[in-house]
């Protein structure tokens, strides 16, 4: 890299000579200026408009415009002896914390290298002692015939400096800023974190000039004598007046160029993974759903039921042991319940004396079912 400037850091009574390098590069697609008509060059010539010819760089100098347009030279001779000590050198005059520094502030960067052997030692020192201190060292400097200010920092294995504008070059945010009054809703900002965090980060090296890579293929197909490749049609956004719609379609958005797999609904996400493990359907809970009010119903009706209906209650229970140990089908046990259930439900004096007979029937099933444990474990 070519140096545009070379001098020294001013560090206390240490001296390190130093080249300053540019740490930027532009790479813009630059265009000339034609006339039309037949393709030639438009040149600007500087011309004396009292003499009304051409001058050479060598007769130009320097001048500046009164408030009532006079001219007034300034010469080299003048600038010479301007009391400017940074002349030459980059004068470290404080060391900061880095947010001190306002980002408004910060103009072109530059590497600073070591110009020579003796340079390294004290480069070196310098370097080490802003990354131990975790700040940044203010220095002022002269550079194209003006005095700047700059901020020196740690990049890497080098220091660099970020040409900073002064205090009172910053304007003050007056009047950008709308209007008070405007309320934001606590779901407004929800979704706006939402879509923030369906964005995510992103690796700025990753990021590219699309517009010049663009334009350097029409630039290609025409000299190519070749027609330049039309550009792609974009949807043209709609106008959304209202703001929770704008973030959720924006959200949805966001989701769906990301892959939307992994902000699927939970419910979605839920049902897949239980039919993998192939578990039953949905209806599975129906029909639990349908035996819990059915168990309802059948405390509602046992809490009016007198002591003698809590015996016809056990003497059910006895026959549900007994129709274990008869070895019957579980199909059938259940729609014998919901039998029972609904029975009991709509029970009257008669239908309470044929239960209490199929108590006494039960009872010698229940004594059985206890004088062959074996079989009830097996069933």
């Amino acid at each position: 890299m070519r140096s545009i400037w070379n001098g020294a850091i001013s560090f206390g009574l240490v001296s390190i000579p130093i080249k300053l390098v540019n740490a930027t590069e532009s790479h813009a697609v630059s265009f000339r200026q034609i006339h039309t008509e037949d393709g030639g060059r438009i040149r600007y010539r500087k011309v004396c408009e009292l003499e009304d010819r051409e001058v050479t760089q060598a007769e130009i100098g320097k001048a500046y415009e009164d408030a009532d347009g006079s001219m007034v030279p300034i010469t080299d001779e003048d600038l010479s002896h301007l009391p400017i000590p940074t002349a030459r050198t980059i004068e470290i005059v404080a060391f900061v914390p880095e947010e001190r520094i306002d980002p408004l502030q910060m103009g072109a960067a530059y590497y600073l290298a070591a110009s020579g052997a003796p340079a390294a030692k004290p480069y070196t020192l310098l370097r080490e002692a802003l990354k131990r201190s975790n700040r940044v060292a203010i220095a002022k400097f002269a550079l194209r015939g003006r005095e700047r200010l700059g901020m020196l920092r740690v990049v890497g294995d080098a220091i660099a400096m970020h040409g900073l504008l002064w205090p009172d070059e910053v304007r003050a945010p007056e009047g950008v800023a709308p209007d008070a009054g405007v309320t934001v809703r606590d779901q407004e900002l929800d979704l706006a974190d939402a879509l923030m965090d369906t964005l995510g980060e992103i690796d700025l090296a990753d990021l590219h000039d699309e517009y010049r890579e663009a334009l350097e293929e029409v630039i290609a197909a025409k000299s190519a004598g070749e027609t330049p490749p039309e550009a792609r049609e974009e949807a043209a956004p709609g106008k959304v007046l209202d703001l929770m719609a704008a973030l959720e379609s924006s959200v949805r958005a966001a989701r769906e160029s990301r892959g939307g797999e992994e902000d699927a609904p939970a419910e979605e996400a839920e049902v897949r993974s239980l039919r993998e493990r192939g578990t039953p359907s949905r209806q599975t809970p129906k029909e639990t759903g349908g035996k819990k009010s059915t168990s309802a119903a059948a405390k509602k009706t046992a809490a009016k039921k007198t002591a003698g209906k809590k015996t016809a209650g056990k003497t059910a229970a006895g026959k549900k042991a007994g129709e274990k140990a008869a070895g019957k089908e579980p199909a059938k046990k259940t729609a014998g319940r919901g039998t029972a259930t609904k029975s009991t439900t709509k029970s009257t004096p008669a239908k309470r004396a044929a239960t209490a007979n199929t108590a006494t029937r039960s009872a010698a099933a229940t004594n059985t079912a206890k004088k062959a444990p074996s079989r009830k474990r097996s069933a």
